[in-house]
């Protein structure tokens, strides 16, 4: 059966915005660390900015998208960009701690607010043109494999600028005297990425057009917003399709975090100066985006290739759980060949995370009426930070070596394994809520 315009362009616009959205912090990744320590900002002082970020995001989480739920996809998401842009003006132009404390909480509140609506608006999108029970997998896996590019680019211009600038007779110096002193180069890619902010909060305003929502005064959409979140955390708990998606995010939660804690010491280590263990991380992350958006675009088939949704999501945390385990029973060795069997398990990790991510997603919105979607995307966010950081403190106890891996890959491996039976009663979800009714049929 053919697929309507209006589905294949919000398929578009649905892309165009992943891309829009996550290209900044990509830009930022490589050069925020350098940028705020040439500053005479201490770790310590940096590690902070990075908690005020990641603390402020989690605590804004369910809030912000029931107001998504209530309020409209396009106005919260149009709103989550207009605080990253602010943040990241003034984390690239910010030069005092509570100045850069003060852009990393927007930069959270940025990032809690575009967490959720984008994808619930492409959902009800395509919901409201081809029925409830229309093929989600390929979009999502697209607005995936689209997220993943834009980091990986992202990644790469960022730490590309600074060094072009540097090494380019005059444009460095250049810069410094034009903006007296404001504007290093290390801070380019930081302001340019509040540039394609700005052009990311106009685009959703011309281009996410969605179904007028009825009129609520301020303390409608206040009380609101309390009960969808309630509603979000009770689906969790009383549907197990459900449960298992979230555990399933709280144990991708804890292989992010793995990767990301455990890697760069690993790539210090390895090349001997944290200069060169920078470079090398900075291209095991690029390599990494570029796997998830490769195991992203190839979920649909995957999910064909192994006869339902649910296999895809185990087999490709299953991959996951084996990257890991192939990282940690390399840790203690240095060989060429060694190395090279590490980095085929860091990609493998972000492969298996990205082939799983679409049917999740997917089986999750064929369980959430439109009412609650984003919240229960934002449920979803919630249980992968969280679980993140609490495996980082608990691997930051542990001696190097394999058994941090080990342990991370068990987590991963226990998630993979929550897909193995699939309970009678998932057999045909039943959608209720707003503009929902009847049943959809069982995902393939």
């Amino acid at each position: 059966m053919s697929e309507s315009p209006q589905v294949r362009a919000a398929r578009r616009r649905y892309v165009t915005v992943c891309v829009l959205f996550w290209l900044p912090p990509g830009l930022g990744l490589a050069p925020m660390i350098p940028l705020c320590t040439d500053r005479g900002m201490s770790l310590a002082a940096v590690a902070g900015f990075f908690a005020a970020h990641s603390l402020t995001a989690a605590a804004l989480e369910l809030p912000t998208g029931g107001l998504s739920d209530v309020l409209g996809r396009r106005a919260v998401l149009a709103a989550g960009g207009a605080l990253s842009t602010v943040a990241l003006i003034m984390v690239g132009l910010g030069t005092t701690a509570w100045v850069l404390t003060l852009g990393m909480v927007l930069k959270g509140a940025g990032r809690a607010l575009a967490s959720g609506p984008a994808e619930a608006w492409y959902v009800d999108t395509v919901h409201a043109h081809a029925g409830p029970g229309a093929e989600l997998r390929t979009g999502l896996a697209r607005g995936s494999t689209a997220t993943s590019g834009a980091l990986a680019a992202g990644i790469l211009l960022g730490g590309a600028l600074p060094w072009l600038l540097g090494v380019v007779p005059g444009l460095g110096a250049g810069l410094r005297e034009a903006t007296s002193g404001a504007v290093p180069p290390l801070a380019v890619p930081v302001l340019l990425g509040a540039v394609v902010e700005a052009v990311f909060v106009g685009y959703v305003l011309a281009a996410l057009r969605e179904p007028p929502r009825p009129r609520t005064g301020r303390r409608s959409v206040l009380r609101g917003i309390p009960a969808t979140v309630a509603g979000g955390l009770r689906l969790g708990t009383r549907d197990a399709l459900v449960r298992r998606v979230l555990l399933s995010a709280a144990a991708t939660g804890s292989a992010l975090a793995a990767l990301e804690l455990l890697t760069p010491a690993r790539a210090v280590a390895l090349t001997g100066t944290s200069e060169s263990g920078a470079v090398l991380y900075a291209a095991l992350a690029c390599a990494g985006f570029v796997c998830a958006g490769a195991g992203s675009h190839l979920g649909s088939f995957a999910a064909r290739a192994a006869g339902s949704g649910e296999r895809a999501v185990l087999a490709g945390l299953g991959a996951g759980a084996a990257g890991l385990l192939l990282l940690g029973v390399t840790a203690q060795a240095a060989q060429p060949y060694v190395m090279v069997l590490a980095g085929a398990g860091f990609c493998l990790v972000y492969l298996g995370l990205g082939v799983a991510g679409p049917s999740e997603n997917e089986l999750l919105h064929r369980r959430v009426p439109s009412g609650g979607r984003a919240t229960a995307l934002s449920v979803q966010s919630l249980a992968l930070q969280l679980a993140g950081a609490l495996t980082g403190l608990v691997l930051g106890g542990l001696r190097s070596g394999p058994v941090p891996w080990l342990a991370a890959a068990a987590v991963l491996l226990s998630g993979a394994l929550l897909w193995l039976r699939r309970p009678a009663a998932d057999a045909e979800p039943e959608l209720t809520g707003p503009g929902v009714t009847g049943r959809v049929p069982e995902v393939r």
